[in-house]
């Protein structure tokens, strides 16, 4: 599998980024030649889907899974927006090219012990004599012109992550030499690598490309030498060539200062090399230059990319262990139809109190039909004069009590009847009589 491969047999990845015109597709096909004749081939890819043709052949080519005119013409965008819907569709593809990437850099025979071969791979194998293909030294990929829709976008950041977290990567910077002499577009291009190197966090290696052109050496000792650059913007100024021939002012003359002693600490972690894609010449430099980044990759991007990885895994376990603790607390609940033990409230009486109405209902239903609700029986339920009210029903209600117990009709422990008695002397004539 790809995660028992060491790390030192893995491929690594060059992404080329720049600006439209710099020379990106042409240096990708130097490169590319350059590796062949080395007999060393690359794994390319392109991810320019506005591209009409590429000097060099791809082994997976965004072009062939999105139309770019289509998604134009289906979405009604224009050509920034059908590139950046392009690379968006494609980004959905890319368990599928990561799959294809590390299958196509497992060491030799480890292939045929992870996969059913089919019948047709069988009968070529039997009839052939058995040939692993070359290692992979290094995957080749094009980005598009739009430098800004690749680099700043959803797309470009899963592509690159993605690939980030499978192959040492490193990114090539083009930048147009010719178009670079002066100290304003100088400091323009390396504002825009630095922002790009802080964006990604990835190694990253200055290509001055068009070197037979315009030699590249200006350039170096303005990145390494700060009194060099401020001499070349004196004399820019004193020759009225700072901002496009106005003269020169004291705000730009301030801020190009600035900005050179600020990205001094920034040039100390670049590579810078002066390659001619028309001649060939500083192709060697270049490659030592991805050498050399590799292994930074190694041993800077590669922990924190791990710590990274990490710290989403436990906060996903974390959240994974919440979320079950919850479902098992609401099955309980749901279970029991009551409030578990635990969480229960002390109370003084032993039965316990009803938590729902239907429980009370029940509860009042079961006391009714013992003869114990409430603990009170009205005695005078089934007497007939019950329906009487106030004092009235009161005085006749005692007196046919009396009655029951102490009279005995038509003797002396008989009581008086009458309406005009009273129910106190009532009271006293029974007590009397008694």
């Amino acid at each position: 599998m790809a995660s028992t491969t060491p790390s030192t047999s893995s491929p690594v990845a060059v992404v080329c980024v720049g600006m439209a015109g710099s020379g990106k597709t042409t240096f990708m096909q130097r490169i590319n030649s350059h590796l062949h004749t080395l007999n060393t081939p690359p794994y390319v890819m392109n991810l320019d889907p506005a591209v009409r043709t590429v000097p060099f052949d791809s082994n997976i080519d965004i072009r062939d899974s999105v139309n770019y005119k289509e998604v134009m013409k289906q979405y009604n965008l224009g050509p920034n927006g059908g590139i950046l819907t392009s690379l968006n569709l494609f980004a959905t593809k890319i368990d599928q090219v990561l799959g294809i990437l590390e299958k196509r850099c497992l060491p030799a025979g480890a292939a045929s012990t992870t996969s059913n071969p089919t019948p047709r791979e069988q009968s070529t194998a039997s009839a052939a004599p058995a040939q692993s293909p070359k290692p992979i030294s290094h995957i080749l990929v094009d980005t598009p012109g739009q430098i800004e829709v690749f680099v700043w976008s959803a797309s470009g950041d899963i592509l690159l992550g993605s690939l980030a977290s499978s192959f040492p990567t490193v990114l090539a910077y083009i930048i147009d030499t010719p178009r670079t002499t002066s100290t304003s577009t100088f400091m323009s291009n390396m504002l825009y690598a630095c922002s790009i190197l802080y964006k990604t966090k990835l190694p990253m290696i200055l290509v001055f490309n068009k070197t037979d052109v315009q030699d590249a050496e200006f350039a170096k000792e303005w990145m390494t030498d700060f009194e060099a650059f401020q001499a070349a913007l004196r004399r820019e100024q004193e020759e009225g060539e700072v901002e496009g021939g106005m003269g020169g002012s004291g705000y730009m003359n301030s801020l190009l200062n600035s900005m050179s002693l600020v990205l001094e600490e920034f040039y100390c972690h670049l590579s810078v090399v002066g390659v001619s894609s028309m001649t060939g010449q500083g192709v060697d430099e270049f490659f030592a230059a991805v050498k050399e980044k590799a292994a930074d990759f190694e041993r800077d991007y590669k922990p924190e990319l791990e710590r990274r990885r990490n710290a989403r895994e436990k906060d996903k376990e974390s959240k994974r262990e919440k979320e079950v603790e919850r479902l098992m607390n609401d099955m309980a609940v749901s279970g029991s139809g009551q409030t578990p033990a635990s969480k229960r409230k002390p109370s003084g009486r032993c039965k316990d109190e009803p938590e729902t109405v239907s429980e009370a209902e029940e509860a009042s239903s079961d006391e009714d039909e013992d003869g114990m609700g409430g603990g009170m029986v009205d005695q005078d339920e089934d007497d007939p004069d019950a329906a009487h009210d106030g004092e009235e029903y009161d005085e006749e209600g005692l007196a046919q009590r009396y009655r029951q117990a102490f009279g005995k009709e038509g003797g002396a422990g008989s009581v008086p009847s009458g309406e005009d008695m009273s129910f106190a002397k009532y009271i006293q004539t029974a007590s009397l009589n008694r």
